[in-house]
């Protein structure tokens, strides 16, 4: 019994550590323009591979809905990844609200019921940051990129490209040589990468695609602060206090 609660326990331990890791892959996230006058609602489909220290891959998938109104408003949701074995439904862990003519972003923790706001001090930038630099993989006569065409992608148009950077053997570390990949698929329509594919041999894959894509103008309660919901400093000047709320 002690060892199978272990197991349990390291399985619990890692797939905090991969959902931790997945969140702070802001480069290989599908990054909701906050632009006027282009409403939309997608689901936005997550498939991970990860590559244990064993050489063993493990598999996660999860889903999660984005909507953006016709003042530019976005609602971005956060949801665990589950092994690609589960038929549950991932739990959300996050909402991200945000709106361009305030600069107000808000942050929703649905578990716990409570929120934190901060406001940005610059303006909202209008494409995926990928596309605002040029590259996300730092140029040199080992990176390539390519121009992939148009296709549609969830009935969408889309144009595509693939910036590859190759790694010698004799600096991988591994005895071989490593290529890893980035594609990405933008729609002038919405605005946004409708789908990325991050490829590297040592540490895994990431693919997310937004689907079921309709442009009705969401319902603007997604965009508010839910009732019930407590200010996070609120909470904490409780605690400190000693007051149970």
């Amino acid at each position: 019994m002690r060892v199978r609660f272990s197991l349990i326990l390291v399985f619990w331990l890692v797939l905090l550590v991969i959902i931790t890791s997945a969140s702070d892959a802001s480069a290989q996230d599908v990054f909701v323009t906050p632009i006027p006058n282009v409403p939309f609602s997608g689901v936005i489909n997550v498939e991970r591979s990860v590559v244990q220290p064993d050489g063993f891959i493990a598999s996660f998938r999860t889903v999660r809905d984005i909507h953006r109104d016709s003042q530019g408003r976005i609602y971005n949701e956060g949801r665990a990844l589950l092994p690609v074995s589960s038929t549950d439904t991932p739990q959300v862990v996050r909402i991200h609200l945000y709106d361009p003519q305030t600069r107000i972003s808000t942050t929703l923790i649905p578990q716990q019921r409570i929120f934190w706001t901060d406001t940005v001090n610059r303006p909202p930038e209008t494409v995926p940051p990928a596309l605002l630099t040029g590259s996300s993989i730092p140029q040199s006569e080992f990176t390539k990129e390519e121009d992939l065409g148009n296709q549609e992608v969830a009935g969408v148009p889309a144009r595509g490209f693939r910036e590859t950077q190759t790694i010698p053997a004799d600096k991988s570390g591994t005895g071989k040589e490593i290529v890893i990949t980035d594609e990405y698929w933008y729609s002038d329509e919405l605005r946004i990468n409708v789908m990325i594919k991050h490829s590297d041999p040592r540490k895994g894959t990431t693919t997310l695609k937004v689907t079921q894509i309709t442009r009705e103008e969401p319902d603007r309660a997604l965009f508010e602060i839910p009732d019930g919901y407590t200010a996070a400093r609120a909470v904490q000047g409780a605690n400190a206090t000693g007051t149970n709320k």
